[in-house]
């Protein structure tokens, strides 16, 4: 037998495991590009259900297209009655990411995928019902009502609003939401991502693909760092409180979140588009103490580690901003990579080997088995 080729980086990285047209990530220009388009661009003139239909489809959709999917979306956002009595008996106290892990598994159960002839008509029916699914938890288990899902919202980011307020959201929130959505659309083969094509190489259903992927997502070394920067940024009230802060935290070793990133070296393309978005919502409301805290941290982690912003930072002050719980700031990462983890799925699906990688053995050198009445 050959032997396998050995993988000197840990965990993987820099290590090419695959082919992707999806996504390019940490190349010269743009930075970050879906399907060949910056990031930048579709995040400046496009709505998310146009990122979500050219990562799905292959191509942005024209004014009919759009129109269309978003309508076929707006159709299928109802939940099942029986998910909403399951989604009832999760407790207040439960990670929000479990409740949308299990949201997702059980929706596989009642309208399974059968072949992968329905894998587009799985993933729009989840694009349309993870809000609902978020929503509908967190409103029953933390204020006892029971809300409608289907709103008259004609994207994903005002319908999500609305679900969370119960009210028509600003124009700008909605438009900020939207960014939002498209900045965490898709990101190659992080680890999530490779954990959905893991699962869609043994020709597994794309339900089980998604919860794998949201299972993989909750780890805090992978999602999560969106809340934990804002419960960073919490412990401050003015700009040199902050300062000190982050220099005494930086003396202790402690992990800062939000910093930094696997594949960017220089800066986060997303980071420069979310920022400016969070100074225009704390402009409208009038913040004097979370923006000012936030770019004081940010300026200390470069000064001092030369360490960028990364997409999340920035992202926890917007939706503090928008009056999102900080609980459910990394659900709504899921809402917007759902898009990005079923391309990956139909792409494996579409030139599949099943991903079986070799690992270098570091135990015992072979040994003598002895019958336990001899030992």
């Amino acid at each position: 037998m050959a032997e396998a080729k050995t993988l000197s980086g840990a965990g993987l990285r820099g290590q090419v495991a695959g082919q992707t047209a999806l996504s390019t990530v940490g190349q010269s220009g743009a930075g970050l590009t879906y399907r060949g388009y910056d990031v930048r661009d579709l995040a400046r003139g496009a709505v998310f259900e146009e990122v979500a239909y050219l990562l799905l489809y292959g191509e942005l959709p024209t004014q009919p297209q759009l129109d269309e999917y978003r309508t076929k979306l707006k159709l299928l956002r109802e939940l099942p009655q029986a998910l909403k009595e399951v989604l009832e008996r999760i407790p207040a106290t439960a990670h929000p990411m479990d409740v949308m892990r299990t949201g997702a598994s059980f929706l596989g159960n009642l309208e399974p995928e059968v072949d992968s002839a329905q894998q587009y008509d799985a993933t729009n029916r989840m694009v349309a019902a993870f809000p609902g699914i978020m929503c509908y938890w967190y409103r029953f288990a933390h204020q006892g009502v029971r809300i409608e899902t289907t709103t008259e919202q004609p994207g994903v980011a005002g319908h999500f609003l609305e679900l969370l307020h119960g009210k028509t959201p600003s124009d700008l929130h909605r438009q900020v939401m939207d960014v939002s959505l498209i900045l965490y659309a898709e990101h190659e083969f992080n680890a999530s991502t490779f954990t959905a094509r893991v699962c869609a190489s043994t020709l597994s259903d794309i339900h089980s693909c998604i919860t794998g992927a949201i299972g993989t997502l909750r780890g805090p070394l992978h999602g999560g760092a969106n809340e934990a920067a804002m419960a960073m940024i919490e412990r401050f009230s003015t700009v040199d409180e902050a300062t000190r802060g982050t220099l005494d935290m930086l003396e202790r070793k402690e992990k800062i979140m939000g910093f930094g990133h696997a594949i960017y070296r220089d800066s986060d393309p997303r980071n420069e588009i979310i920022k400016d978005w969070s100074r225009m919502l704390a402009d409208e409301c009038g913040d004097t103490v979370i923006f000012p805290v936030s770019v004081a941290i940010d300026r200390v982690m470069w000064e001092q580690k030369k360490l960028f912003p990364n997409a999340d930072f920035y992202h926890a002050s917007a939706y503090r901003f928008m009056g999102i719980p900080t609980e459910l700031f990394t659900p709504i990462f899921v809402c917007s990579r759902l898009t990005g983890w079923a391309a990956h799925v139909f792409e494996q699906r579409a030139n599949n080997r099943i991903i079986r990688p070799s690992a270098e053995y570091t135990g015992h050198s072979e040994r003598q088995f002895v019958a336990i009445n001899q030992r």
